[in-house]
């Protein structure tokens, strides 16, 4: 259901139980769906804003964008025992005031409207009633939902059932392994860490590369504000040794910056995206920042 009009209050509950510095609400807001651009305002109102003006914008899933920005807060429990309770007071708070408003939260970040029969988690292969989601039409579209959702496929993994171990995603190689495994149910021939040809006197290894379609996955964990620092630099260096491969055409540059240590994502894009063209050939660029 799309463009649903938040009331005022959900707006403000919701806002009042969020926590994270600025920059991490930022992204979760932007990840969720929320539409650009963001209000300028303070911290104590800049979130409730938001989510009404979601309710304004006529191609904004309104719904889907609320539980997105719930869904952490609501199905997972502190792990700190001093802040359990706190927790569930404002969590009952959050349901109260849906259901007061004519909604309802189910676990995996689903918000209905109060009656509507719950969308199963998990559809069955059987059920003719629940509408199966649409399949990517091209590769670059199955691209951007695996690579853009990456931060949400990682939360069921560090955040599982008690007595069974959370996995962290704290190098490179964790994130790596983590696309590489949601790659290979939609792809035949994911070929990772192939040698690029030489440039400049070296030669690297890309991340993935999926030959058919052309296309080259670079993914770029950033380390420390140093390592942010020098993102740009790297995957310019990058660029340079994929045009020269025969087998990409395009190249995702994919950099996961889980503390926000890059402080002008926006301007990063900017100047890496689009067809790259020397003498040795030419590369569309993308670049996402998670």
């Amino acid at each position: 259901m799309k463009n649903v009009r938040l009331p005022r209050a959900v707006c403000a509950v919701v806002a009042s139980v969020l926590r994270g510095s600025h920059d991490s609400l930022n992204a979760l807001f932007v990840n969720s769906g929320a539409p650009l651009p963001m209000p300028d305002l303070a911290h104590h109102s800049k979130w409730k804003e938001w989510l009404f003006l979601c309710g304004t914008n006529p191609d904004c899933d309104t719904l889907t964008v609320l539980g997105n920005i719930l869904e952490e807060f609501m199905d997972t429990e502190p792990r700190n025992p001093d802040e359990a309770d706190r927790w569930r007071e404002d969590r009952e708070r959050v349901v109260r005031t849906l259901e007061e408003n004519g909604f309802r939260y189910y676990r995996g970040g689903r918000v209905l409207p109060s009656g509507a029969p719950p969308e199963p988690a998990y559809p069955s292969s059987t059920a003719v009633s629940a509408p199966a989601p649409r399949k990517p039409t091209d590769i670059d579209e199955l691209l951007l939902v695996l690579l853009k959702n990456l931060p949400r496929a990682m939360h069921p993994l560090t955040h599982r059932r008690r007595g069974a171990v959370s996995l962290v995603f704290s190098s490179e190689y964790d994130v790596q392994d983590l696309l590489h495994a949601l790659l290979r149910p939609w792809i035949a021939d994911v070929r990772p860490e192939e040698y690029t040809p030489s440039y400049a006197g070296s030669s690297t290894r890309m991340d993935f590369l999926l030959p058919v379609h052309g296309t080259v996955i670079e993914m770029k964990f950033v380390r420390d504000l140093a390592h942010a620092k020098k993102i740009g630099e790297e995957l310019i260096v990058d660029i340079e040794h994929y045009r020269k491969h025969p087998d990409c055409d395009m190249l995702w540059c994919v950099v996961y910056d889980p503390d926000h240590l890059i402080r002008n994502p926006e301007g990063l894009k900017k100047d890496l995206e689009g067809p790259r063209s020397s003498k040795d050939g030419t590369v569309e660029v993308k670049v996402l920042v998670l």
